[in-house]
């Protein structure tokens, strides 16, 4: 069972005052920030000018009204087609297949991959409930059907639903196409945004195919 925190109200704030405590609170619910980070980060803000705060709720907020989704692939965008898939200089007939954005983002800093990606939106995980048509899979069927791509290359993370969602999309794809899944030299279980970027270049270059 994973561990809880409480809420940073609920503890021992000795010296804070309220608006703090609920400024730190929630600092500590955004992943990977943990009490001292938190702590920081909310002092941190307290001592910048009200127009420098100001200007960091107004991007805050208009991140989370405008961005939604790419409307081909799904990555994040504010526009009906991201940056990505406008780009004309890209490869359309290769489709780099990813679980969400932050993996995409990872093998963009590369700048080996030149073709176009798709995003799940996640991992085939019967155990938390997750099955295929939670995620974005028929609209890659069909974009692969519809244009005539050459090869789908599944970048997921080596793990027990990396590999369960690589093996569904293989049998769905290969009668459209060529399937492959990039080789890797990351330990199994380990985060794809988190490999630095020689590891995904080579990983994207030792890709191998699917039978």
């Amino acid at each position: 069972m994973p561990l809880r925190f409480s809420p940073v109200a609920q503890r021992d704030l000795s010296g804070f005052t309220r608006p703090l405590a609920r400024l730190i609170d929630q600092f500590e619910r955004l992943p990977g920030i943990g009490p001292r980070t938190a702590q920081r980060l909310a002092l941190h803000l307290l001592n910048q000018p009200s127009e420098q705060i100001q200007a960091f709720a107004d991007a805050l907020l208009a991140a989370r009204s405008q961005v939604g989704q790419c409307q081909r692939c799904f990555h994040l965008s504010a526009d009906p087609l991201c940056e990505i898939c406008r780009n004309e200089t890209r490869s359309t007939g290769v489709i780099c297949v990813v679980a969400d954005s932050r993996d995409l983002l990872a093998l963009e800093r590369t700048r080996e991959f030149k073709g176009s990606y798709h995003v799940l939106g996640g991992l085939i995980s019967p155990m938390d409930g997750i099955g295929p048509e939670l995620l974005h899979i028929q609209p890659l069927v069909e974009r692969v059907d519809r244009d005539g791509i050459n090869e789908v290359i599944l970048a997921l993370t080596p793990s027990v639903e990396g590999d369960t969602t690589s093996l569904y999309l293989a049998r769905l794809l290969k009668p459209f196409t060529q399937v492959s899944r990039i080789a890797y030299g990351l330990p199994v279980g380990s985060e794809l945004e988190y490999a630095d970027e020689v590891t995904l270049a080579r990983a994207l270059e030792g890709r191998r195919r699917m039978e």
